[in-house]
């Protein structure tokens, strides 16, 4: 590891990079948890949109339970190591989520 700063990306605004220059080593390591947990939550938000967009709605699958919508895809989370199954459909302007399950290790 360099003992030198880094240098911050090209694209990345003036004012952020300001922001995390002034922060301490506990902040950045936050920032930069929320950083990614933020860009998953939009991805996923951009990701369920475009399939909200598609015209075309497959048949209901078999273990679609009857309080959530054909065009709800399955999303994969983990909470305290452990990963889960849930359905996740848009609403409006915001995701709604459902359990379905245990990720199955062997899988």
């Amino acid at each position: 590891m360099s003992y030198e700063q880094p240098s911050p990306p090209a694209n990345l605004p003036t004012e952020i990079v300001d922001a995390l220059n002034e922060a301490t080593p506990e902040h950045l390591r936050d920032a930069a948890s929320y950083a990614e947990a933020l860009a998953e939550h939009k991805e996923r938000e951009a990701r369920l949109e475009e399939e909200a967009d598609d015209t075309d709605v497959k048949e209901r699958p078999d273990d679609l339970p009857d309080d959530v919508p054909a065009k709800a895809t399955i999303t994969i989370k983990e909470i305290n190591d452990n990963r889960y199954y849930y359905w996740q459909w848009r609403e409006g302007d915001s995701v709604t989520s459902k359990y379905k399950g245990p990720v199955n290790p062997d899988e």
